[in-house]
């Protein structure tokens, strides 16, 4: 355990970011999940409503650091195709 005040406090910072990295990552999870349920239960007109928001998060998810920007783009670009194809 380390001694050093700084150190101590640094752990502290790093548990708080950790909380808040995975809550975020959980909530992209979830979000995701919902629209690929749309997606094959036919609903078009909610999974394109969700695929908006889902494309948001991802965004803000790699503009805070959570996902690199080339993962989250690879997820939105894969969940946009699947939309399309079940638009057909």
């Amino acid at each position: 355990m380390p001694i050093k005040h700084s150190a101590l406090k640094q752990i502290r910072k790093d548990r708080k970011r950790q909380a808040r990295n995975q809550a975020i990552r959980s909530t992209l999870k979830t979000i995701t999940k919902r629209l690929i349920v749309a997606l094959n239960a036919q609903k078009l007109d909610e999974a394109k409503g969700l695929l908006r928001e889902v494309v948001q998060a991802y965004d803000h998810a790699a503009a805070k650091g959570i996902l690199h920007r080339n993962t989250a783009s690879r997820y939105t670009s894969r969940l946009a195709q699947r939309l399309n194809r079940s638009a057909k």
